[in-house]
């Protein structure tokens, strides 16, 4: 199975959407959905020898920062929309 990656300036023009002094975080484990904050950038080569760019995440305690907001999720196709359940009618004092 091929697999798309996306290219430095794949990532370039998305991120010319985006605020500049947003801070960057990767989104981690669609199983158990967490963001993690990005430490370093570090260009490499594959087995084949072709350049390839990691992101990297820190070694501080706090480089994980918790749950990913459930939007982001959702906009991942990580997870499903979730609603709420629909309200049943409240019972009265008398039990009815």
């Amino acid at each position: 199975m091929d697999h798309t990656e996306l290219t430095v300036g794949d990532v370039i023009d998305l991120l010319m959407a985006c605020d500049r002094d947003a801070p960057v975080r990767q989104a981690m484990n669609p199983f158990f959905p967490m963001a993690h904050r990005l430490a370093q950038v570090i260009q490499s080569v594959d087995e084949a020898g072709r350049p390839v760019v990691y992101l990297a995440e820190g070694r501080d305690a706090d480089t994980q920062l918790g749950h990913l907001p459930p939007e982001v999720a959702v906009e991942l196709a990580w997870q499903s929309p979730v609603q709420a359940p629909p309200r049943r009618p409240r019972r009265t004092a008398s039990g009815k």
